[in-house]
């Protein structure tokens, strides 16, 4: 798997493109969150990288996610139905589709060099811009997968 970077305007746009074709109908192919929950979980971790949100990370997380570093940037897909921090969990309310669509298209749009948030990430500590840009892409490409887009 060739993991991109989303700071390239061709692959920002490709991830736009296909963000647009999910449907509040759209269905997942594995895991618990509807297509909603799944866009409102995608800006979660943007929020970060953009220093917009803060988190804490569980316990659990902060001690065993360290080790799992690199796999956020590496070329190893990730695998269906692995654990969430707890933080980024968005199953426990509905969500209105298009606003968070709107919401994560707007995030996307801020998502550059120069926006990046120059704190260490919560739990993985000091990430490079273009790691946090691959982490980004990765984590994003990973779900419209699991939503067939």
């Amino acid at each position: 798997m060739e993991v991109r970077s989303l700071f390239d305007p061709a692959v920002k746009q490709e991830i736009i493109e296909r963000i647009n074709t999910l449907t509040p109908q759209s269905q997942r192919l594995w895991g618990k969150m509807d297509v909603a929950q799944m866009l409102a979980h995608l800006q979660q971790p943007l929020e970060v990288a953009l220093g917009i949100r803060t988190i804490k990370g569980s316990f659990f997380m902060n001690l065993i996610l360290p080790l799992f570093k690199k796999t956020l940037w590496d070329e190893k897909p990730w695998k269906k139905g692995i654990p969430t921090d707890p933080t980024y969990i968005t199953i426990a309310k509905p969500r209105d589709f298009q606003q968070e669509k709107a919401k994560l298209l707007d995030l996307i749009s801020q998502f550059n060099e120069a926006g990046l948030s120059d704190k260490k990430h919560p739990v993985f500590g000091f990430m490079t811009k273009e790691q946090w840009s691959k982490s980004a892409w990765k984590h994003i490409d990973h779900h419209l997968k699991q939503f067939s887009a």
